[in-house]
């Protein structure tokens, strides 16, 4: 969140708690909740994990399981999950953060590693991700199979938008912040984070696109900002003429979506345009008073599939808000929907989200 500082689908079934039918034609959806929703991942106090910084066994998902991202290989889906270890009563920000990894042959019920397959280390990125951790990932697949994630650098200072990538999900290769060669750093010691690269459908799985022989990526909160790159790993930010970043999608007063955008998990290259999911927070003053203050929904924005600053449509509604019981109570006790994971598995989307900073849920929608 925010530093203020089956195979199928059995079992699902729409319970009527979001919209049930399409706000507009390109819209992903209509997503349902399954049947007796509940968390998928939730915390874990007596997981344990030989920190190789501190060189003490700690408690690594003790103090909460949430803000996923997704991947579908084979005959399962792969969840990589933002896990905190409790340290004292801390606020939000204040704990420590690794990537664990779950797995499920049915998109529903997972089975976890038991240990973090991404974590802080001795190595060339200490100084971004120690103490806070590393948090919030997405992940694409290229195709020829490399694993290309984006997550956040926490040193509780200044959060970073980072890029590692793999060959297994397991063993990663840091490469560090996105931006850091860029003109000589000039985004360096700015707050980056939430990097969303743009991904197609391709033999019925989704791999990373290339758009006018670029790849592109949706980054970033309060607005949401977009950067190209050629290799995945050194990206450039879309500026202005004036060499000042340019928004490519704004909070709207009068909307749930008033108070920011945050890019979701990878947005989707299709024959409408480009479908980007992203995250909605409201300000109940200026936004939907019946949402509430700071309560995270989802909304889809349509941009253009040769231009992907250019803005076609977004939705007047959120797709899905906080209404479980688990989806309004946790760290983030406004409530949210935090949505980072988005895979088509055997024909069917699974859209995986954080809840209340503390748990994930899933919702499905036909293809």
């Amino acid at each position: 969140m925010k530093h203020i500082l089956l195979v199928g689908i059995v079992g699902f079934c729409s319970i009527g708690l979001f919209g049930q039918t399409k706000e507009k034609d390109w819209i992903l959806g209509p997503f349902s909740r399954p049947e007796n929703a509940r968390p998928i991942l939730q915390k874990d106090s007596s997981s344990t994990f030989l920190d190789p910084i501190s060189q003490e066994t700690v408690h690594w998902e003790s103090m909460a399981t949430f803000n996923p991202a997704a991947i579908a290989e084979g005959d399962s889906i792969y969840v990589l999950y933002r896990a905190e270890e409790k340290l004292g009563e801390k606020e939000i920000g204040g704990h420590r953060s690794r990537i664990g990894m779950a797995v499920s042959a049915n998109g529903i019920d997972f089975t976890k590693r038991p240990q973090p397959v991404f974590y802080p280390d001795q190595d060339d990125q200490k100084t971004h991700e120690w103490p806070g951790g590393v948090e919030d990932p997405r992940i694409v697949e290229t195709e020829d199979g490399l694993y290309v994630l984006t997550y956040t650098q926490w040193n509780r200072q200044v959060p970073k938008l980072a890029v590692a990538t793999s060959q297994d999900m397991v063993n990663w290769e840091k490469h560090g912040p996105v931006f850091q060669k860029y003109k000589d750093g000039s985004y360096h010691d700015s707050e980056t984070k939430s990097g969303a690269i743009v991904t197609q459908i391709k033999d019925g799985k989704l791999v990373a696109a290339k758009i006018n022989g670029k790849y592109w990526m949706y980054y970033g909160v309060p607005h949401i900002w977009l950067a190209s790159s050629d290799n995945l790993i050194d990206w450039v930010p879309v500026e202005t003429y004036e060499g000042k970043l340019a928004p490519v999608l704004s909070p709207r007063p009068g909307y749930f979506d008033s108070w920011l955008v945050e890019a979701g998990p990878p947005p989707i290259l299709t024959d409408k345009g480009i479908v980007v999911l992203y995250n909605a927070g409201n300000s109940q003053n200026i936004g939907v008073k019946a949402l509430g203050n700071r309560v995270y929904t989802g909304g889809q924005a349509l941009f253009d599939s040769n231009e992907p600053w250019k803005l076609i449509d977004r939705t007047d509604m959120a797709f899905i808000q906080p209404e479980l019981p688990f989806e309004k109570s946790g760290q983030y006790k406004d409530g949210t929907t935090f949505l980072e994971g988005l895979v088509l598995f055997h024909g069917t989307w699974y859209l995986y989200y954080g809840t209340a900073d503390s748990m994930v849920g899933a919702v499905t929608a036909k293809q």
